[in-house]
């Protein structure tokens, strides 16, 4: 059965092939600037790759040229695409109506648009790529949705309950929903699988560190808190998203700046965070490389990162009443060594203890752990799989119809 994987969008559309005989990544690629001019770009699991200019002027034209692709030229990998038995899509928000993932209706469609002002630039965009993707392949071909948020389903209310009048989340429903759920799912369960235990059996911290950052505390198996909220803004600094400030913060600002909501949304979301504090770049390649000429700016954005981490590991701990094991994904959690043995070095009082050789060994897609032996809590450096999980969500629901 081969899987297609899609993320939508506003101006963009990620996709990839998946074979789940072997569960084999075929092909993948992205549409860029759709609406605009366009642009895609992609490669083959053999290693073909493409790159060139298409005018894009909305999703279905884009899915379009996704079938082209994968069906025509250098780099087809299907000859038709009757060959692709299911579409599975990413969804960041499914609010409270969607706790697990569910094939899309004329039912499911209206849930998701219904919450569009919990994610007004993603959810529009998911519900433009669903019915475009139905356009192109017709209502015969299943396909599903999976959400970002469906992973923390289970927090209890003391733990997505925000101390503001309680009005407000019954009218409006105000609540921490958290992201990342698919990759949280994902570096879970795998990681209850190298430690050869039951994911019910253990106390787990998920860190997803990337342009986008969140924490996840898991225990018997479910979700118990996360670190990002009714958005993906709150948290800790990330690569241009504030994370968690006082309040009083933005309102003081807003005074003194007179910035509307748009504007405070913009600053907050796009010009702050590790962009803001180091004022070089957002991709902690460039920060960490001024870091090591000597800005301070650039090293302090980095601090705050790393502390902010092990406070909210901290914390999860205590939430838990204790910690297993500890892993970290995404491109910074996959990649950035020496903030890994930053975070472990300063939670020793946890008995956490990391060999550095190992640490430095798990780059670039590598999968492994980092503690000693004799290290009290377990410390994992896990790939993550968003697409694959997806696919995997998508293939069950698509067998049993």
């Amino acid at each position: 059965m081969k899987i297609l994987v899609i993320n939508a969008g506003s101006s963009s559309l990620k996709y990839q092939l998946i074979d789940m005989n072997g569960e084999k990544m075929l092909a993948k690629g992205n549409c860029e600037r759709i609406g605009i001019d366009g642009k895609i770009g992609g490669s083959t699991a053999d290693g073909r790759k493409f790159d060139y200019n298409v005018n894009l002027v909305n999703h279905t034209a884009a899915f379009l040229e996704v079938k082209k692709v994968l069906t025509e030229g250098d780099c087809k990998v299907i000859d038709d695409l009757s060959e692709i038995a299911a579409v599975g899509h990413r969804i960041v928000q499914g609010g409270s109506l969607f706790k697990e993932s569910v094939l899309v209706t004329d039912e499911v469609i209206e849930g998701i648009e219904s919450l569009c002002d919990l994610a007004p630039l993603h959810n529009p965009a998911h519900i433009q790529g669903i019915r475009a993707c139905i356009e192109v392949f017709g209502k015969d071909v299943p396909e599903v949705v999976v959400f970002d948020n469906a992973f923390h389903s289970t927090m209890p209310p003391e733990a997505y309950i925000f101390p503001v009048p309680y009005e407000y989340y019954e009218k409006y429903k105000v609540r921490r929903y958290g992201f990342h759920g698919t990759s949280h799912r994902f570096v879970s369960a795998r990681c209850a699988e190298v430690m050869g235990v039951d994911l019910k059996d253990i106390k787990l911290i998920t860190c997803h560190l990337g342009n986008g950052s969140s924490i996840t505390a898991i225990k018997d198996g479910k979700v118990i808190d996360t670190s990002m909220g009714l958005t993906p803004l709150d948290g800790f600094i990330m690569g241009t998203r504030c994370g968690a400030v006082d309040p009083s913060v933005i309102t003081y600002l807003q005074e003194k700046e007179g910035w509307t909501p748009a504007q405070t949304s913009d600053i907050l979301n796009k010009k702050s965070g590790v962009l803001g504090i180091s004022g070089i770049s957002s991709d902690d390649r460039d920060v960490s490389a001024a870091e090591a000429e000597g800005n301070e700016r650039a090293a302090l954005a980095r601090s705050i990162q790393r502390y902010q981490i092990r406070k909210l590991i901290g914390s999860y701990v205590a939430a838990m009443d204790g910690v297993d094991a500890i892993v970290f994904t995404g491109g910074i959690g996959e990649n950035t060594v020496d903030l890994r043995e930053d975070v472990c070095k300063n939670l020793s009082y946890l008995g956490v203890k990391i060999d550095s050789e190992k640490n430095l060994e798990l780059r670039r897609g590598k999968e492994g752990e980092l503690s000693t032996a004799d290290s009290k809590v377990k410390v994992f450096v896990l790939p993550t799989n968003e697409e694959l999980l997806i696919a995997r969500d998508t293939k069950a629901i698509a067998e049993s119809l």
